[in-house]
């Protein structure tokens, strides 16, 4: 059992120069890890955003906003990606009367 302790106590003396730049070097992979995941998150809710707003739905005379029927004509396309290059497409004309 004493041999045992005093190998361990031998090895930790042998790694004790070697934690430091390892704590070192693990320390700054996690904050450029962490700023990596940030910037690819930001990257891609930008895209998504941009994405989003190319809908052209809130700004046509068939769209009701209601969330019961969102449009007259086609309502399961309503607010989706889909509804991007719709054929019915009609902008409004006067938005008071909507």
């Amino acid at each position: 059992m004493l041999q045992l302790l005093y190998y361990l106590f031998h090895f930790i003396h042998f790694v004790q120069p070697l934690i430091i730049p390892i704590c070192f070097f693990s320390a700054w992979a996690l904050i450029i890890l962490v700023a990596w995941s940030m910037w690819t998150a930001a990257r891609d809710s930008v895209s998504i955003a941009q994405q989003m707003h190319q809908i052209p739905c809130t700004g046509c005379q068939y769209f009701t906003n209601d969330y019961h029927l969102k449009c007259t004509v086609r309502p399961s396309v309503a607010n989706t990606e889909d509804a991007i290059n719709c054929m019915d497409y009609q902008p409004k004309t006067n938005p008071l009367l909507y």
